[in-house]
């Protein structure tokens, strides 16, 4: 039985017809828009691949684009999976595990999230530099396969410094954060949202942390941005809503979609 932490083979190539892919990027609440931007082919609908789940959340178009950023042989996933939709950790992780099944020895994480920190606007970009899991889950929980990857993961450095530094050679305004990753589906309270700024964090969503968890598992380097698409609760003085969420991300996608093409590029 094949470990659920495992990558998975051949899915993206039988649905590709290519099987020289070298990065993937997940595109979060908002940003599915920014999949056909950076390449040129079809969509594949997730529900045509292999094992794949469907999206089931407003702004999370459920869709596979595939093609050369530059010279990069680059994986989109417009859209994801989530907990709080009842979704297991092994599905969460499936498209991360099936990209590093294709070749990918690079993931980009994106996501819409909450700000935290003042000083990171709405609408704007923010690169992870590191998170907080406070999903109370992780993908490696289990029994452990030795062969795919170590039982006590090391994560000093999640989200790759040189990744970084490359993102912020594209665009020098790039500001970094930590993200808190929570469960949802619900929106944070006031009072947690102050837990949060005591923890440390800058940003608050509900994604992320465990598929990045799995990449750096399977070894493969990882890189990851938020869009601020709100201020969280107590910041903000109105209440809280997804359709903000995904609008805010519509807005920042070109700016996005540069970055993410000279990154991708530049590999």
């Amino acid at each position: 039985m094949t470990s659920p932490q495992a990558p998975v083979p051949a899915v993206i190539e039988k649905a590709t017809g290519r099987s020289d892919w070298r990065a993937a990027v997940v595109l979060g609440s908002g940003l599915s828009e920014v999949a056909a931007g950076l390449v040129g082919s079809e969509p594949i609908s997730f529900t045509d691949i292999e094992g794949m789940p469907g999206s089931g959340v407003v702004g999370h178009a459920g869709a596979l684009y595939a093609g050369d950023v530059g010279t990069t042989p680059t994986l989109i996933f417009a859209g994801r999976v989530h907990l709080y939709e009842g979704r297991s950790l092994e599905e969460v992780t499936y498209p991360i595990r099936a990209a590093i099944g294709a070749g990918c020895d690079t993931i980009v994480l994106t996501n819409a999230a909450g700000g935290i920190n003042e000083s990171h606007p709405v609408g704007e970009p923010v690169l992870i530099a590191d998170h907080l899991n406070l999903t109370g889950r992780t993908p490696l929980f289990g029994p452990n396969d030795d062969d795919v990857g170590p039982r006590f993961l090391d994560l000093s450095e999640v989200y790759d410094r040189s990744l970084r530094d490359l993102a912020r050679s594209v665009d020098p305004e790039l500001k970094e954060g930590v993200y808190a990753g929570l469960l949802g589906p619900t929106y944070e309270t006031p009072a947690e949202v102050k837990m949060l700024r005591t923890l440390g964090a800058d940003m608050v969503g509900m994604s992320t942390v465990n598929e990045a968890i799995a990449a750096r598992y399977l070894g493969v380097r990882v890189l990851g941005f938020s869009i601020i698409s709100n201020q969280a609760a107590g910041i903000s003085p109105t209440p809280l809503a997804h359709d903000e969420v995904a609008e805010a991300g519509k807005k920042a996608a070109l700016r996005l979609q540069t970055i993410l093409k000279g990154v991708l590029a530049g590999l």
